[in-house]
């Protein structure tokens, strides 16, 4: 018996970089659209139907950050795919990490970013989704 789902993929780009006095920053947007509109979330979006996840993850971030990073460049941190985690329909995440340095990069907010902003990683807003936890699981990642 064929198996009839109607779940989404998505990819997120979760971008660290080292700021003044050597403090961990985050790259967040600020959502322009619902749901979650006005919060901040990672750069990310839906995966087009002939593309790679991380291809997806630096075309999200191009298009919403202005950042141009080669896919080649992030490395998976997981997937997340809890039951009502967008309000949209079922949907999981993979996501992917890079780091770079925020000195040398222009961003600025475009598609469905209302803003664009490096945020310390220990001042960080409520994010939406389940970025909180996708945070938790990169910033280990990063500790070891």
């Amino acid at each position: 018996m064929p198996i009839d789902q109607n779940i989404k993929v998505t990819a997120d780009a979760v971008v660290f970089s080292l700021g003044h006095n050597a403090e961990q920053h985050v790259l967040l947007i600020q959502r322009k659209n619902e749901p979650f509109k006005e919060n901040w979330a990672f750069p990310g979006g839906f995966v087009e139907e002939d593309e790679d996840l991380n291809t997806a993850a630096a075309r999200e971030l191009q298009e919403e950050t202005g950042l141009d990073l080669k896919a080649g460049e992030f490395v998976q941190l997981g997937a997340w795919g809890r039951p009502g985690r967008d309000p949209r329909g079922r949907t999981v995440t993979v996501a992917f990490m890079v780091k770079v340095d925020m000195d040398d990069q222009q961003i600025k907010a475009a598609d469905d970013a209302k803003a664009v902003k490096w945020w310390p990683v220990n001042d960080l807003p409520k994010l939406a989704f389940d970025h909180q936890e996708i945070l938790k699981t990169a910033l280990g990642r990063v500790a070891s």
